[in-house]
């Protein structure tokens, strides 16, 4: 992979907090801002593709309503309740 250079436009603070986080790690600058725009374009991408997913599980049929999800929450908190009271009367 070849290395190319681009120029970004941070605030004073921003700089500020990157140099001293380069100079308690002894990273440089450019090593830093290029790790976070690494992991900032994974997650992006990651984020991206869920979404693509759960449009897709949507447009098959795979997904439930509001009120189903709402039923299911409240029939599994029943019955943790329930767990719980069975647990604190042995």
């Amino acid at each position: 992979m070849t290395d190319t250079t681009i120029t970004v436009r941070v605030s004073t603070e921003l700089r500020d907090r990157l140099e001293a986080i380069a100079k308690e790690t002894r990273r440089s600058k450019s090593f830093l801002s290029n790790e976070a725009i690494e992991r900032y374009v994974e997650n992006e991408e990651e984020l991206i593709a869920s979404i693509k997913q759960g449009m897709k599980d949507i447009d098959d049929g795979r997904f439930v309503t509001h009120e189903e999800a709402v039923r299911r929450i409240d029939e599994a908190l029943g019955e943790a309740e329930r767990f719980q009271q069975f647990k604190n009367a042995s």
